[in-house]
């Protein structure tokens, strides 16, 4: 999306946000044309950085912890993939949560309760905490010469 309309679903000026993708804290693609194009994922990421939902973003504020921030303020890991959304589908004790991450989807089963206590809805941004002791890499059983 363009960086207006980016602008104005963060919650900021048209010249903040040029100065935050001039000073590289915006990631953005330029067209051939040489105009910014910022992606929705990066907008997840920044709103989820800021801890907060569908709330706009403040200017020359501190940036202090307030309750329902984002994640990364309250726990170590840091294999988070910030997305939104896309589906929610509760059966009995557990909710299957489906995130879009870049185009990708990533499932996680949670409790119903969890589900409950982190107000999770369609649309929102929110990010999964990965949590790995391994990595294995497989490939296709064929020769190699």
């Amino acid at each position: 999306m363009g960086v207006r309309e980016a602008a104005q679903r963060l919650g900021v000026s048209y010249p903040t946000l040029k100065q935050w993708i001039y000073r590289g804290k915006v990631r953005t693609v330029k067209t051939v044309g040489g105009h910014h194009r910022v992606a929705q994922s990066e907008i997840d990421r920044l709103l989820f950085q800021e801890g907060r939902r569908r709330e706009p973003l403040q200017r020359n504020k501190p940036s202090k912890p307030a309750s329902g921030t984002g994640l990364q303020e309250f726990i170590s890991g840091r294999n988070q993939l910030v997305g939104r959304i896309i589906g929610l589908k509760t059966v009995g004790l557990l909710t299957k949560v489906s995130l879009d991450v870049g185009g990708q989807t990533v499932t996680a089963v949670i409790t119903s309760d969890a589900c409950r206590d982190l107000k999770l809805a369609v649309g929102e941004t929110a990010a999964a905490l990965i949590k790995a002791t391994e990595v294995m890499i497989i490939r296709p059983n064929w020769k190699v010469s």
